[in-house]
C-alpha cells in the first residue's frame, strides 16, 4: 500500500466508495466523477502505478473481473457498449497512480468517441516504419 495513494486509501476504507465487487485481490467501485451513469473503477488492492507492475496473476484477476463486470455493467444501467480502457503513465492521462481499468458505459448519441480519438493526430508511418516497431517490440518480448 501507499500512504500517499487515494485508492490504497478506498481500500484500506479510510476513504469510502461505492463498491460493486470484491475478490481478494481486486476492488471494483462507482468512479466519483463518472463519465457516463454506470462508470466503474477496477483496481488491484495491492498498490501497482503501473502495468508493467502488475504480476502476471495479479494482471489475470484483474482482467477476470473487468470481463466479468462490463457486461454486468452495460446491462444494468442499459448501455449499448462500453469502452474497456487504462490511462498508464501520466503522458496518457493517469491521474491517480494506481492501476485502474475504466469501465465506461455508452449509449448511442452520446457524444462520446471511440478510444482512437484519444490518440491525437495519427502519425504518417509507412510499412517499413511500421515493420520496424513490430520487430522492436517483438525482440523486447523475447530478450
Amino acid at each position: 500500500m501507499s500512504a500517499d495513494c487515494v485508492f490504497c486509501s478506498i481500500v484500506d476504507g479510510d476513504i469510502p466508495a461505492r463498491t460493486v465487487h470484491e475478490t481478494d485481490d481486486v476492488l471494483a467501485f462507482l468512479d466519483a466523477n463518472p463519465l457516463a451513469r454506470g462508470h466503474t473503477l477496477v483496481i488491484p488492492k495491492s498498490h501497482a502505478q503501473h502495468v508493467k507492475d502488475l504480476d502476471d496473476g495479479l494482471a489475470s484477476d484483474l482482467f477476470a473481473v473487468v470481463t466479468e463486470l462490463t457486461p454486468r455493467v452495460q446491462s444494468t444501467v442499459g448501455a449499448d457498449g462500453a469502452n474497456v480502457g487504462i490511462n498508464d503513465g501520466e503522458a496518457a492521462g493517469q491521474e491517480v497512480p494506481h492501476v485502474h481499468v475504466h469501465i465506461i458505459p455508452r449509449f448511442e448519441g452520446d457524444g462520446g468517441a471511440p478510444l482512437h480519438a484519444v490518440g491525437g493526430e495519427r502519425p504518417d508511418l509507412s510499412d517499413d516504419e511500421l515493420d520496424a516497431v513490430a520487430e522492436d517490440v517483438t525482440a523486447a518480448i523475447d530478450g
